[in-house]
């Protein structure tokens, strides 16, 4: 199983974004049969099954093994991924792209999709991916806000600098800043 899989296609979103796929792909987060995820959601395993094959055709199940069971094979399913990414290309955008305004929200949108998409394109198998994630939280008062990301902005602008020549590893750096809102309750949500 995958930590990640992209997906790209719009086939596959289709055959994702369907509330009773989403529920059955989390029953598959471990192998199991149809039957089994039938009896966890008290549904048919025919009305399953109908619902794994769309998933298993777009790529985000995979039949793990088979066995027999009176006579009758049964497959053993499991999700493809723990986590499964839409790219914001599958709309894609909508009007023009505005002038990069590094303050603005639309910059901080585009700046996550190109984040997304840079990560979608690493290559997992790697034996080794050097990388660094950081999330904090800051309190600056109002009046300290424009001095905060103008330090901020200096900072990282010296790192670029000090490490900006073409020998080496290439890294990317990207850095968000924006208001916290409250806590999203079902990011704290037990699946199980």
């Amino acid at each position: 199983m995958r930590d990640i899989l992209y997906l790209e296609e719009i086939e596959q979103a289709e055959a994702l974004l369907k509330p009773q796929r989403v529920e059955v792909l989390r029953q598959l987060a471990e192998p199991r049969t149809c039957s089994q995820v039938a009896e966890r959601l008290g549904q048919t395993p025919q009305r399953v099954y109908y619902h794994v094959k769309r998933l298993v055709d777009a790529g985000l199940v995979d039949l793990v093994s088979e066995r027999k069971v009176r006579g009758i094979s049964e497959g053993i399913y499991q999700a493809g991924a723990r986590s499964y990414w839409l790219s914001p290309r599958l709309v894609g955008r909508i009007g023009l792209r505005k002038a990069r305004d590094e303050l603005s929200l639309g910059y901080l949108l585009d700046l996550v999709e190109e984040v997304q998409a840079d990560i979608a394109a690493l290559d997992r198998t790697a034996p080794e991916l050097p990388s660094l994630g950081l999330s904090g939280e800051i309190h600056v008062r109002q009046e300290n806000r424009h001095q905060f990301m103008t330090e901020l902005q200096a900072m990282l602008q010296d790192l670029f600098t000090r490490y900006g020549g073409v020998e080496g590893d290439a890294f990317k750096i990207a850095v968000a800043c924006y208001p916290k809102t409250t806590d999203h309750p079902e990011e704290e949500r037990d699946d199980d």
